[in-house]
C-alpha cells in the first residue's frame, strides 16, 4: 500500500521544467530515497508535497486521497536549509513552532522536554540558538520536524555537518521511527545512508524519473556477473584461462588467494561454484552487486543525453 503517490507532476519556473510528469510512489511504513544531482527536481517535487508551491499539472496523493491544504499537519519536513531563529532562545522557540503544528502548550512542552532529554541537549534549553554548535542546532532541528508525531517524514540531507557518532544517532532515531510505523523520504547524496537504510529509491536526473525500485533489487539489475573468491590453493596452479570465466584481479596474503572475477554468462552461479571447488579449498564465494553510488554516476551519465 503506498502512503504517498505523485501522479505526472509538471512544473515550470520562467521557462525552465523543473518536473517532467513526475510520478513516484511511496510504501506506507518504509524508506524512501529520494536521490538526484543537484538542479535534478528533488526540492521542487518535495515543495509541492508539502504544499509549498502547487504543481502545474498533475496530483499528489496522501494515504489514498488527493492531498488536502490541512495534511500539511500529517507532514514533518526538515530541510536542507536549516530554517531556526539564531538568536530566539531554543527552548521557547521549539514550542512554539510546536504549537504552529497543532500541539496544545502543555503536551508540546512535555514531548520537548521528553528528546531535549533524550539527546543530552536539555542544558541549552534557555540559550539563544546562535550559541550550539551546528551539530546541536541540527539536533534541534529534528526534534521540531517530528515533535507532533506525523506519519509521514521527510528529512533532506539530514545528517549534514554531523560527526559520525551523531550521524549514526540520527540514524538509528530514523530507523526506529520506521519500526513505529512512519513513512519517511530520505533525500541525500550520500549512497551509503542509501544502502544502509532506504527500502526503495527513486531517481531524479533532468526532471524525470530515471531509475526506480526496491533497493536490493535494483542492485541486482545492474550487477555484471562479477564474484569475489578467498580460498587456499590446492598443489596445482590455479587456472586462470577457463572459458568460464575471467580473472579480474588476484591478490595473495599469507598464501590466501582473493580472486575477483567475471562468470560467462552461460554458466550457472552453481556450476561455477562446483568448477572452482577444484581449485582449492574454498573460504567464502560471493556475488559482488553494485554499490548505490556507481549505480547513481553511471545512471546520470548515461542519461545527459536525455531530451526534455
Amino acid at each position: 500500500m503506498y502512503f504517498l503517490e505523485t501522479e505526472d507532476v509538471v512544473k515550470q519556473y520562467s521557462g525552465h521544467l523543473a518536473l517532467n510528469k513526475v510520478s513516484i510512489q511511496v510504501p506506507k511504513g518504509k524508506i524512501f530515497g529520494l536521490l538526484g544531482p543537484n538542479g535534478a527536481g528533488k526540492t521542487t517535487l518535495i515543495r509541492i508535497i508539502n504544499r509549498i508551491t502547487a504543481p502545474d499539472s498533475g496530483v499528489v496523493l496522501l494515504d489514498g486521497r488527493l492531498s488536502q491544504p490541512d495534511d500539511i499537519y500529517r507532514i514533518g519536513y526538515m530541510p536542507e536549509e536549516r530554517g531556526l531563529y539564531k538568536k530566539m532562545k531554543v527552548g521557547e522557540q521549539a514550542v512554539y513552532l510546536a504549537q504552529l503544528k497543532g500541539l496544545p502548550y502543555g503536551t508540546a512542552r512535555k514531548r520537548l522536554i521528553h528528546w531535549f532529554e533524550k539527546f543530552d541537549i536539555m542544558s541549552w534549553w534557555n540559550r539563544k540558538l546562535e550559541e550550539l554548535s551546528k551539530g546541536m542546532q541540527q539536533k534541534v532541528q529534528f526534534i521540531i520536524t517530528i515533535i507532533h508525531e506525523p506519519p509521514l517524514l521527510i528529512f533532506d540531507e539530514p545528517f549534514s555537518g554531523f560527526d559520525p557518532v551523531n550521524a549514526d544517532l540520527l540514524k538509528q532515531e530514523i530507523l526506529e521511527l520506521k519500526q513505529d510505523g512512519r513513512t519517511i523520504i530520505f533525500s541525500t547524496h550520500n549512497m551509503a545512508s542509501v544502502e544502509e537504510i532506504c527500502d526503495e529509491i527513486a531517481l531524479i536526473n533532468r526532471s524525470q524519473v530515471v531509475l526506480s525500485g526496491d533497493v536490493t533489487e535494483v542492485r541486482n539489475r545492474f550487477k555484471g556477473n562479477t564474484f569475489l573468491l578467498c580460498l587456499k590453493p590446492s598443489a596445482h596452479a590455479f587456472e586462470t584461462n577457463s572459458c568460464q570465466y575471467s580473472i579480474l584481479s588476484d591478490e595473495t596474503d599469507k598464501d590466501i588467494r582473493n580472486i575477483r572475477l567475471r562468470k560467462d554468462t552461460n554458466i550457472s552461479n552453481s556450476d561455477l561454484l562446483n568448477l572452482l571447488t577444484s581449485q582449492g579449498e574454498i573460504l567464502s564465494f560471493s556475488e559482488e552487486l553494485p554499490s548505490m553510488n556507481d549505480i547513481f554516476i553511471n545512471t546520470v551519465s548515461s542519461s545527459k543525453s536525455t531530451t526534455i
